[in-house]
C-alpha cells in the first residue's frame, strides 16, 4: 500500500512539472525581454520617421542658417512640437547674438541632480540644405528623446536643439551652446556629460571610403561604415562610458577616439562649448568631412543618407542612456 502510494504520488509530481514547464513554453513567447524601453517601434518604423524629421528639414524648410531666419525660426518650431508631442513640456530658451533673438529648445526627462545633456544643433552652413549636418543630428535627438520620454531613469536627461553653431557663429560668444553651457555653469549644475549628435547619417562599406587627421588612420578602418565617440584627453573617462554602453546596445560598428583639442575636427560640434565650461563631453559622429563628400555642399541631402543605421543608433542610444541614466 506504501509502494503504491509513492508511486502515486512521484507521478502526481511528474504532472506538475509537466503543467509547469508547458505553461513557460506558452507563457514565454508573451513575456517581453527586458530592454532599453517596454514599448518600441520597430527598426523600420524609427527609420521612417527619422527620414521624415530630416526631409521636413532639410527639404520643405530648407537652408537654416543665421541668413535665413524664417527658415531657422519654422525649424524651432517643428522641434519643439515634436518634443511636444512625444510627451514633454518644452522649454524655449531665447537669447541674443549680432543683435538678433536665437532659440534654444529644450524638453526634459526630469530625475537626480545629476544631469545628462543630449544635443544637437539645427541650424546650417549657408548654402546648404543640411540633410546630414545636422538634421541628421536633431532627427535622432527627436527619436531618442521619443524612446527615452518611456524609460524610468534616475538620472536627469535634457534633450537641447542649439542654435547658431555653424559659421559666424561657431567658437564665439553666440554659438547657442555656449550661451547653454554658460547658463549651467553659472547655475553650479551637476552636468555628468554631454553627448553631441553631429552628421549620424551618412555610412560607406567601401574600402576607402573613410579618412582620418594625421596618423589616426593607422588604428582605425578605412570602411565609413562606423560611427565615431570622440573627445579630447580631459573627457576620456565619459568617452570610455558613453562607448561601452553604445557597444552593448546597438548593432552599428562604434569606435572611439581622443586627443588634443589642435586635432582638426576633434572639436567641430556642441561638446566643445562645454569643455569650455569644465564639463565632460563627447561627439557622436560619422567623422563628418572626413567621410562625406556632401559636407557643406548643397548636395548634402536626404537621399544620401543610411535610414537603416540610424534607426539602429538611435534604439542603441536609448538603451546605452537606460545604462548611463538608470
Amino acid at each position: 500500500m506504501k509502494n503504491e502510494n509513492k508511486k502515486y504520488i512521484k507521478k502526481g509530481i511528474i504532472y506538475v512539472v509537466i503543467i509547469l514547464v508547458l505553461s513557460l513554453l506558452w507563457i514565454a513567447p508573451l513575456i517581453r525581454k527586458t530592454g532599453p524601453y517596454p514599448i518600441s517601434p520597430s527598426s523600420d518604423e524609427i527609420a521612417e520617421q527619422l527620414e521624415v524629421h530630416v526631409r521636413m528639414l532639410s527639404e520643405k524648410i530648407g537652408e537654416r542658417s543665421v541668413f535665413q531666419p524664417i527658415q531657422l525660426e519654422a525649424a524651432s518650431d517643428y522641434i519643439a512640437h515634436q518634443f511636444n508631442a512625444s510627451g514633454y513640456d518644452v522649454e524655449v530658451l531665447p537669447y541674443a547674438a549680432l543683435g538678433q533673438t536665437f532659440k534654444n529648445i529644450q524638453a526634459v526627462k526630469n530625475g537626480s541632480s545629476e544631469i545628462i545633456i543630449i544635443g544637437a544643433h539645427y541650424d546650417t552652413i549657408e548654402g546648404s540644405p543640411g540633410a546630414d549636418d545636422n538634421a541628421a543630428g536633431i532627427a535622432v535627438l527627436l527619436e531618442l528623446a521619443r524612446l527615452v520620454e518611456k524609460l524610468n531613469l534616475n538620472k536627469t536627461v535634457r534633450f537641447v536643439a542649439f542654435s547658431t553653431e555653424e559659421p559666424p557663429f561657431f567658437k564665439s560668444n553666440g554659438m547657442g551652446s555656449l550661451v547653454y553651457a554658460r547658463s549651467a555653469r553659472d547655475k553650479a549644475e551637476h552636468i555628468v556629460g554631454m553627448i553631441s549628435l553631429e552628421m549620424v547619417g551618412f555610412y560607406s562599406d567601401e574600402l576607402g571610403s573613410q579618412s582620418y587627421p594625421l596618423w589616426y588612420g593607422l588604428f582605425y578602418p578605412w570602411r565609413g561604415n562606423f560611427i565615431g565617440v570622440i573627445s579630447d584627453f580631459k573627457s576620456r573617462p565619459w568617452n570610455n562610458q558613453v562607448t561601452e554602453a553604445l557597444k552593448v546596445s546597438t548593432s552599428v560598428q562604434v569606435e572611439s577616439a581622443w586627443g588634443f583639442q589642435s586635432v582638426p575636427g576633434i572639436d567641430w560640434s556642441d561638446h566643445w562649448s562645454f569643455w569650455q565650461q569644465g564639463y565632460p563631453a563627447i561627439m557622436i559622429t560619422d567623422t563628418g568631412p572626413y567621410r562625406n563628400p556632401h559636407y557643406h555642399q548643397k548636395t548634402d541631402t536626404p537621399e544620401t543618407l543610411d535610414y537603416n543605421r540610424m534607426a539602429e543608433l538611435t534604439e542603441g542610444l536609448a538603451e546605452a542612456l537606460s545604462l548611463l541614466a538608470g
